[in-house]
């Protein structure tokens, strides 16, 4: 379509700068040849008019105002003139799987070594590798069903995920496959695909739940495979404190791979059952029997608009003046032109630019790990903002993501500057991604996290402001004008300060150890016990913000106390998220699952 206000657009404006020299260039010649014929000067004028006619003269003329104007017309044509447009589809083979993996506190047995989820986390792994076409989505499950990465064409995003994923991160304990499944219906009813694959990865799948499932799959063409996991004697499950899952009865809870459960439920939903190999030929079963569509989608949501070339009309008008520059023999006196065109030294660097695009080679040396040589390389803003991103320039990350107004935009700008350290302006930047697309469940998560962390700074700031006043209160006349104790000396005002444990952060049903209770809630969740064990106590935090001594190492030393502790306490969050990969995730899974308000069918009493 033609764009508005857009009268006319240069695909290779470089190439205008060719038809620059040719209006001093055709002045010349007309002068040479108008000095070369001036015999008026050796002639007389009466004599003059006998020997050369004037005509003579102006065709001479004629033929260069018509090289002038061939010369334009070259130059125009090769720069790419367009005045609209037009749609170019991208064609993409309609092969969705979305693959569901079980979470239930059971994948943590051990009878395929090391255990069930690790050996479904390496077979994904395999998968991931060798999948070069088409969109994939994962899913993730225990008592609730989580989208961990929508359909997409980057596998790599969730291969970097797989690891982070753990039962003790899920919500709400349990195995609700039926819920998990109506999740990956609706990624592939979303993405349009109408025969898309389920590839799920279990140790069993509930009777109740089995019921489910089939009354999902009864009225669509997805295709379910499912992969066993475990043997049939089944192992403990192990707890993070030591100790093993006890059933009501206090024995200790083994369960086993219901391979006739699962393959009964593959039967009755026309799908392909296969349990756990060494080699690969279990995923290559389950997803070569898969009905796949080869056709190719242009539907407009995988179109690109790219300016049409229309300078191949001024080469038709060229033609004319070509035929009369050969007459003149003028064509052939172009040749030497053609040396100005001598190929340069060729490198290596130089064939990359021969046979990729810019946003080619950056997609490449990302692939290869250099983000840092991708983000030069890239000219797309948004790729060379994740390039950017990935290399750990924060800052320039933002400023490229800032460039389109899109809700994916600002949630990547958001990332950006909450990495940064910027929380206020990531909080906006998430705000503004919420109002154009309400329905992301990601920015609402990373909005929900940094809220509350920007409160828990406040707080610890505001007991940090009164613990100093009640030092100051409590100090000896003497001491008042010298230095607050330091913080790293023992009996110093400095107990440890424990936080109690709040319930609603411990996953509903968690399994349970008669046995040993303690140990059983102490180490639902080792991930955050591990970043509360990492993290000071509040009251070790503002006393360390308000001793003189910690700031002499300040480049700035202008800053104000409330700007160091602001500085203090963003330095420790950003030193606390590499330890605990799995939280970004986590805190997603618990917003999801308080946003649906009500507690999720588990469809049986077994919690794992």
């Amino acid at each position: 379509m033609i764009e508005p206000g857009v009268f006319i657009h240069f695909i290779r404006p470089a190439w205008l700068l060719w038809g620059l020299p040719a209006l001093p260039l055709a002045w010349l010649l007309w002068r040479q040849r108008a000095l070369a014929g001036d015999w008026g000067q050796v002639i007389d004028a009466q004599l003059l008019s006998h020997l050369a006619p004037a005509a003579s003269g102006a065709g001479r003329r004629r033929i260069v105002w018509l090289a002038l104007v061939a010369w334009l017309l070259a130059a125009l044509a090769a720069a790419g003139p367009s005045l609209k447009k037009i749609p170019q589809p991208v064609e993409q083979i309609q092969d969705a799987l979305v693959l569901v993996l079980d979470l239930s506190y059971s994948m943590k047995a051990a009878d395929q070594a090391p255990s069930r989820l690790d050996r479904a986390r390496q077979k994904l792994l395999d998968l991931l590798q060798v999948r070069d076409e088409g969109q994939t989505g994962l899913v993730a499950y225990a008592g609730d069903a989580h989208v961990v990465t929508p359909l997409t064409d980057d596998t790599g995003t969730i291969a970097n995920l797989l690891p982070a994923l753990n039962p003790d991160m899920m919500p709400v304990a349990g195995s609700n496959t039926s819920a998990a499944i109506e999740l990956a219906l609706e990624l592939l009813a979303s993405a349009g695909v109408s025969d898309g694959r389920i590839l799920l990865l279990t140790d069993g799948v509930p009777a109740a739940q089995s019921e489910r499932v089939q009354a999902l799959l009864k009225n669509t063409s997805a295709h379910l495979a499912i992969l066993g996991l475990g043997t049939a004697n089944g192992a403990p499950m192990p707890l993070p404190r030591g100790g093993f899952v006890r059933d009501d009865s206090g024995a200790i809870a083994m369960p086993g791979l219901d391979a006739p459960g699962l393959k009964r439920l593959a039967d009755t939903t026309d799908g392909l059952y296969r349990s756990l190999r060494v080699d690969n030929s279990d995923l290559s079963e389950l997803l070569a029997a898969a009905p796949t569509s080869r056709e190719t989608r242009s539907g407009d949501e995988r179109s690109a608009d790219t300016w049409e070339d229309q300078g191949y009309w001024l080469i038709i008008l060229l033609l004319p003046f070509a035929l009369a520059l050969f007459r003149r023999g003028w064509l052939l006196t172009l040749a030497p032109l053609l040396l100005v065109f001598q190929p340069a030294p060729t490198h290596a660097a130089d064939w990359q630019d021969l046979w990729l695009t810019p946003n080619q080679q950056g997609q490449r040396a990302l692939a290869e790990g250099d983000a840092e040589r991708a983000a030069e390389l890239f000219e797309d803003p948004a790729w060379k903002g994740t390039a950017a991103y990935q290399s750990g320039d924060f800052e320039r990350a933002a400023a490229l993501f800032a460039e389109p107004e899109s809700a994916d935009s600002w949630y990547n700008r958001g990332n950006a500057l909450a990495r940064s350290g910027e929380l206020d302006a990531a909080i906006d930047a998430y705000r503004k991604s919420l109002e154009l697309a309400p329905d992301q469940p990601d920015a609402a998560a990373n909005l929900a996290l940094l809220e509350s962390l920007k409160q828990q700074q406040e707080q610890e700031q505001q007991q940090g402001d009164s613990q100093e006043q009640n030092a100051g209160d409590s100090q000896p006349p003497e001491q008042g004008g010298g230095d607050a104790a330091d913080p790293s000396e023992p009996g110093e005002n400095t107990p440890d300060s424990e936080t109690p444990e709040d319930p609603g952060n411990e996953p509903a049903g968690k399994p349970r150890d008669p046995g040993n209770n303690e140990d059983s809630q102490a180490g639902a969740n080792p991930e955050e016990e591990e970043a509360q064990a990492d993290e000071p106590g509040d009251n070790e935090v503002t006393e360390q913000s308000a001793a003189p001594g910690t700031l002499e190492n300040v480049p700035v030393p202008e800053l104000s106390m409330e700007e160091a502790e602001r500085n203090q306490a963003m330095e420790q969050w950003l030193r606390r998220v590499p330890d605990d990969p799995s939280g970004l995730l986590r805190e997603k899974f618990r917003y999801e699952s308080r946003k649906r308000q009500q507690a999720p069918e588990r469809g049986n009493d077994v919690e794992w």
